[in-house]
């Protein structure tokens, strides 16, 4: 396997580095000839568009086909009538404002509507749309839910991209956190160690905080987001490491990408690196219908196919990784395939009598979402196409 080339050079003074800028209009990426950001003006207007010139640099933009310019500019793609905008249909478990509570130990929290980039196939891409309609987060809101609710053990930091909050705002909430007995572990869901790794390196502050909350008994863990193996630069190395050293449990999700990381040559690397970091690859995510993404997404059979090459080129400490689907009725993971069969197993799910449960579906090798699929026999139903209200 040949070593990913740095496109970057780390430096350990700060004061050193250019500042990393944000990018948001098309008209400012100045790789895109004039034709292109012409043509891909409407998809922005529809999906906006935001990058930083750090991560717009990991681009070869002499490869029209290159997979971190698939995972942040815009395609003409995007715009076939494809999906929902919210393909899982979170709105069913939201019980407050910017607060989901799908799993009975677990709780999404919304913290802002921000991340440092917008990855192209987000499933909540409706959180930066300006005509989306949805509820305005409310934080005091959430924290007394959680408090009320001593079932919860687990609180996900999400939204949008956490680490986009000042450290103040973000400790703040820590601490509130740390004061509910009940809680013990916190997940920060971020993609900056990939995205803008300084966040982490040049933040004395960010990191004393993960130090003070994250302890043995109560944990923060580090969700962090790395999709193909160039985004593991020098300086991204050295992010997801001080995030260790500062005691966090750093850990990857990602979706299957199609055209980013839906080979197993490429996904079998990136579960490597990935571990030689100190990261364990967690879930890999089959790619929400979300609006926008039908060239994003592979169909089930594949992924698995996919997913099952790239274990195969790992030790055991890279075959941890789950595929899962995130759909309305919990977290389904893909666990077999045969020539008449794919086989799922409920790895998470919103109804208790739900979990882990097995199921038996013809094989369908264009299906790429478990509503498409036919069970084998009645006894052997398919989830639920509406989950129901109120299920914890």
């Amino acid at each position: 396997m040949s070593e990913a080339p740095d496109r970057t050079v780390t430096s350990s003074n700060a004061a050193t580095r250019p500042r990393v800028r944000y990018v948001t209009n098309l008209r400012e990426v100045d790789a895109l000839d004039r034709a292109e950001r012409s043509d891909l003006l409407p998809v922005a207007a529809r999906y906006p568009f935001r990058a930083n010139d750090y991560y717009l640099g990991l681009i070869d933009w002499s490869d029209p086909e290159d997979p971190i310019r698939r995972l942040v500019v815009p395609s003409l793609d995007e715009l076939q009538q494809w999906g929902s905008l919210d393909a899982s249909r979170e709105a069913t478990y939201t019980v407050a404002p910017g607060v989901q509570h799908k799993y009975r130990r677990t709780v999404v929290m919304l913290c802002t509507e921000m991340c440092g980039a917008f990855c192209r196939y987000c499933f909540r891409k409706r959180l930066f749309m300006d005509e989306a309609d949805h509820d305005s987060l409310d934080l005091d809101t959430g924290l007394a839910y959680i408090a009320a609710h001593p079932e919860v053990s687990n609180v996900l930091l999400s939204g949008g991209d956490p680490l986009l909050m000042s450290t103040r705002r973000l400790e703040d909430i820590l601490s509130r956190l740390a004061a509910i007995r009940h809680v013990r572990v916190v997940r920060i869901g971020t993609k900056m160690p990939a995205f803008n790794p300084w966040r982490v390196l040049d933040d004395a502050a960010l990191r004393h905080a993960l130090r003070r909350y994250s302890r043995p008994g109560r944990r923060v863990y580090v969700m962090a987001h790395f999709d193909h193996p160039r985004e593991l630069t020098a300086d991204a190395r050295a992010g997801v490491a001080a995030l260790m050293e500062a005691g966090a449990v750093v850990v990857n999700q990602c979706p299957i990408v199609r055209g980013v990381n839906d080979n197993g040559d490429t996904l079998g690397e990136l579960f490597q690196r990935l571990t030689w970091s100190g990261v364990q690859p967690y879930y890999l995510f089959q790619c929400r219908p979300t609006a926008g993404n039908a060239s994003f997404v592979v169909p089930l059979v594949e992924g698995f196919r996919t997913f099952c090459r790239a274990r195969r080129q790992t030790s055991g400490l890279g075959r941890r990784a789950r595929y899962c689907m995130s759909h309305a009725s919990g977290k389904i993971a893909v666990v077999g395939l045969d020539r008449d069969h794919l086989y799922l197993r409920y790895h998470q799910a919103a109804d208790p009598a739900d979990e882990f449960r097995f199921m038996v579906f013809r094989r369908d090798d264009t299906a790429h979402w478990v509503d498409q699929l036919v069970p084998v026999a009645e006894g052997l139903r398919a989830p639920e196409r509406d989950a129901a209200d109120g299920a914890r």
